[in-house]
Formats: C-alpha cells, structure tokens, sequence
C-alpha cells in the first residue's frame, strides 16, 4: 500500500534527462476518487508520523485492496486510497482517512512497469497516489516523434495514466551538507555514518569512483576514500575515514547550528523536508513521489525520491532529512535555486543497507 520498490531492487518512476517541473499536461486524469461518509476521524499527524502509520499499514492492505498514500499537508493527515469499504475500515481504525478509489495499486504497477517499453531518454513515470494513476513526464528534450509517440502510448492507457510536459534537462548535480572534493570535483557530504565499527559517510555515487580519494577542503590532505559505490542504477557512494576528524551525526543547517539525526527513514508523498548542501545551503520543500526512476544522461537511477526542493551543482551527495530522520542523497534534477526545480534523492535506508553501515 504504501510504496515498495523494484526494478534494479525495485520498478520505479523513471525519469530521464534533467527538467523543471512547467504546467502544461498533454492528458489530466482525474482520480475517480469518493470519500464515503464515516463518523471516524482521522488522527492529526506530523508527516512524519503519517510516514510511520503507512508503513505500519502497508502490512495490513494488499496491493489489490489498496491504492497509495499521501500526506494533506493542510489537514494533517494521512489519506489512503482504497478500492473498497473492508479496506476503508481497516484504514479509519488505524487513524487514516480513506478515500475510495477506481485503480489499485496491483493495476497500477502494471500500467507503470508498462511505460519501460516506450520511455525514451528524457521521461520519467511513478505511480502517483493524488491523481491515482501513472504519472508520465517528459523534459525539454523530448520532441518531435519521440513526444508524439509518447503522447499516443499514454493515450492508449486508456486514462491510466497522464503526461507532463517539464522544462530543463534532467542530469546529476556534479560540482548538502558539507563541501567534499576529489580531483577538483566538489560534492557534498551526506550522512557520517559507521562501517563494521569504523567511521565514515554517504555521498552520491555520481561525484566519483571507487578508490578516490577525498579532502574536506579544495586541494587539502585526505580524510577518507571511497570504498563502495553505485551510478547508475543507484546513485550512492561510502567513502571510508581515513583521517582522525570529528564525524557528529549530524547535519549543517547553514545558520550557524546543525540537525542531529537519530534515524532513517523512508519518505511519504507530501512529506515536507529539508535538504543540506555545499552550494545552495539549506532549503526546503515537499516530497511529490517516490520510488522514482530518473533517466539521467549517464544512465536510469531507479527507486529516488521526487522533490520540490531546489538545488544545483556541487550540492549532489547532499542531505535529504525531515527533522531528526535521515531520508535521501542529493542526486540531481532540474532548475536551480533562483528560479525553482526539482529535485531527486537516492533513499538512505537503500544506501545504508548497500554498502552495509548504519547512522552513528
């Protein structure tokens, strides 16, 4: 019920090229969504507390009963999409609203495994629980033919899915949290983490390749190498310390203070966050989808997590958190921080169980 990965270890949306999110939609479908009357009321939650409740629920739903999640940000709830009244029970119970709805997630994974076979370079896909059906995008790349025969195999979906049009290219922000340099490439550093005892940290795969090294300052004496990495298909490195320096479990708030993080988590749609990074420093935003698939000039990273939050080159590694949990690595995206984007993240529970590490 709530999102579970595949392709690569899950199917995901898939986005390819870097672009800025631009109204304009070539189909708008909209969900044939009800909210039968009830006396139940849903509980007011944090979004980080609707994240917990629907991974508690997503044991409790099977695909064919449910249809996604997402946090109402302006109601404070949890909203859980269902094709039925048993499971809508089952939901109030727990504290969610439930919305009745025409398509399951069982359908919808179909459908969005489906959009693989006519994505080009430039498009991405992920199921999306507001509107419940497959989201297709397609960035400033994608024209001519290879937009029409997009246009017309999400059309053939027969309303199962819509198609945005987005400005921008999607690629890997190369160039939060604190500056990290290797080779004259800057990215940043994600979470201090520990390796079998030793300590050491996430970044994003894309800022380097395993066996560099890496200094705290332009042209400064190593602190650490990256031992473990993947890009693409993911896109998460651990560089391993090798100098004795302070490694807090924390991240840089850019005001003088810093976040402590005490955990890691996976993100919920409508979840508002905040991103670390060496470039733009702090800004925030909220999640629009997960278990996205973004196809980036280099090649597909699979499973990210979708964002309205802003970033640019040299913030890519950086910290994705809401509160005190670790959520995503900055990965890349479109647009900037002037002008506003998006921005895509590898999942931290993902990273830290790759390579092996937990938080400090």
């Amino acid at each position: 019920m709530t999102h579970r990965r595949t392709s690569h270890r899950r199917m995901a949306v898939a986005a390819t090229g870097l672009a800025a999110l631009l109204a304009g939609s070539f189909a708008v479908t909209q969900a044939n969504a009800t909210s039968p009357a009830t006396d139940a009321v849903p509980d007011v939650l944090s979004s980080a507390e609707a994240g917990e409740l629907a991974g508690s629920l997503a044991g409790l739903l099977s695909d064919e009963a449910a249809g996604g999640t997402f946090y109402d940000s302006d109601a404070e709830t949890l909203v859980v999409n269902v094709v039925d009244e048993a499971a809508a029970d089952t939901v109030r119970e727990a504290g969610a609203e439930a919305r009745v709805v025409e398509n399951s997630l069982a359908t919808l994974t179909e459908v969005r495994a489906s959009v693989e076979d006519f994505a080009v370079p430039g498009t991405a896909w992920s199921i999306d629980p507001v509107s419940n059906t497959v989201r297709v995008t397609v960035d400033s790349t994608v024209t001519g033919e290879e937009l029409a025969s997009v246009r017309d195999s999400v059309e053939a979906l027969d309303g199962l899915a819509t198609l945005e049009q987005r400005a921008g290219e999607y690629q890997p922000f190369i160039a939060g949290g604190d500056a990290i340099y290797s080779s004259g490439a800057r990215c940043s550093l994600g979470f201090n983490v520990s390796v079998g005892g030793q300590p050491g940290f996430l970044t994003a795969g894309h800022c380097g390749s395993v066996g560099s090294s890496w200094s705290d300052s332009s042209g400064g004496g190593e602190i650490g190498t990256m031992t473990a990495g993947e890009f693409p298909g993911g896109d998460y490195a651990l560089v391993e310390y090798s100098a004795d320096i302070d490694n807090p479990s924390a991240v840089n708030r850019y005001d003088g203070s810093s976040q402590e993080i005490t955990g890691a988590a996976e993100a919920t749609v409508g979840q508002s966050v905040e991103r670390s990074g060496s470039t733009t420093g702090l800004h925030g935003g909220e999640v629009t989808a997960v278990d996205v698939s973004v196809s980036y000039p280099q090649g597909t990273v699979n499973g990210t997590i979708e964002t309205t939050v802003c970033a640019e080159p040299g913030d890519s590694g950086g910290a994705l958190f809401s509160g005190s949990d670790a959520l995503g690595i900055t990965s890349g995206g479109s647009g900037n921080c002037s002008s506003g984007g998006q921005t895509f993240f590898y999942p931290v529970t993902d990273a830290l169980d790759a390579v092996g590490a937990t938080l400090p």
